[in-house]
């Protein structure tokens, strides 16, 4: 296909916007902070659900809404004190949206600072997803940082549907899914299309009020660092998600959380892949706050596996 005009791209995304225009933000945001709101099972203990959704614009569950639920649902049998710092979990099976989840949280240790949980996801009686997760009583110590590398700042950065908009290879159907009101306002910067660079960045800020419980807001964290990571190793291919013959999933996640966060104010994720291969492709992203502390890791194993069709 040839490159669009700037007039072909603004009726694009505006006819992509128009299909949303009905959904707000605040609606958004807060089907998102639901996902934190897990039922316990009466009368057993360390066990919850989560209830099928009725309506749904996906296909299957997104990978970092039951990270960031099963992280939520470890925390929930924590002394309060403790503060998750670091989290591991594997994709499993491909999960479905219109179906209740289960959630059973294994008490694996506690000791005086740390405690660790081991959470197993289910549908159907089949395991999709598990996840290991390690709290810290806050401690004072040893501390440094890697800085934040020279950033344009998101006002200078594209909005992301608009990017998306400008690639004449993505069908309006899956422009108008991309369009959808989304709960982070999120601004790209990703490197030419044939520079073979893997390394882009995305500023995210939550598009309505979360209230200030930190957890929460680790738990909207969560819920973002599965957003636009295993396109790092793609990018270096000329290939994206919706590339004709690219079948792409996460297999696993591993994430590092390395102090408070307010995911109501501009937060960074920059991302790279330092291998692809064997159809996987490794990535991984620091997570700035606005002023240059590093507030989290995140690291992540997925398919790519791509057959050019023809």
């Amino acid at each position: 296909m040839n490159s669009l005009s700037p007039a072909d791209i603004e009726a694009r995304i505006a006819r992509a916007r128009e299909i949303n225009a009905r959904v707000t933000p605040e609606k958004v945001v807060a089907a998102v902070a639901r996902l934190f709101d897990l039922d316990p099972v009466p009368g057993v203990e360390d066990e919850f659900t989560f209830p099928a959704l009725p309506t749904t614009a996906r296909d299957r569950i997104f990978g970092g809404q039951v990270i960031a639920q099963a992280m939520m649902a470890a925390a929930r049998t924590v002394d309060e004190q403790k503060k998750v710092h670091s989290l591991h979990a594997y994709f499993l099976r491909g999960g479905d949206e219109t179906k209740p989840l289960h959630f059973r949280i294994h008490r694996d240790f506690d000791g005086r600072s740390f405690s660790n949980r081991r959470v197993v996801v289910r549908q159907d009686g089949k395991v999709i997803f598990n996840l290991t997760a390690s709290f810290q009583i806050p401690a004072e110590g040893l501390s440094h940082q890697a800085p934040m590398p020279d950033l344009l700042p998101p006002e200078e950065c594209g909005d992301f549907t608009d990017i998306i908009a400008a690639d004449p290879n993505i069908s309006d159907r899956h422009l108008a899914h991309i369009a959808r009101q989304r709960p982070f306002e999120v601004r790209s910067h990703r490197p030419p299309a044939d520079s073979g660079d893997s390394r882009h960045y995305q500023w995210f800020r939550v598009a309505a009020p979360i209230g200030d419980d930190p957890m929460v807001h680790q738990g909207f964290l969560a819920f973002a660092s599965d957003m636009g990571l295993l396109s790092s190793a793609m990018l270096p291919h000329g290939v994206n998600f919706w590339t004709p013959g690219m079948v792409s999933t996460s297999l696993d996640h591993a994430m590092w959380f390395h102090g408070d966060v307010r995911v109501d104010e501009w937060f960074v994720f920059v991302m790279d892949s330092p291998w692809t291969g064997g159809d996987r492709g490794l990535c991984r992203g620091s997570i700035y706050s606005r002023d240059g502390r590093l507030i989290a890791n995140a690291a992540q194993e997925g398919l790519v596996r791509y057959r050019p069709q023809g």
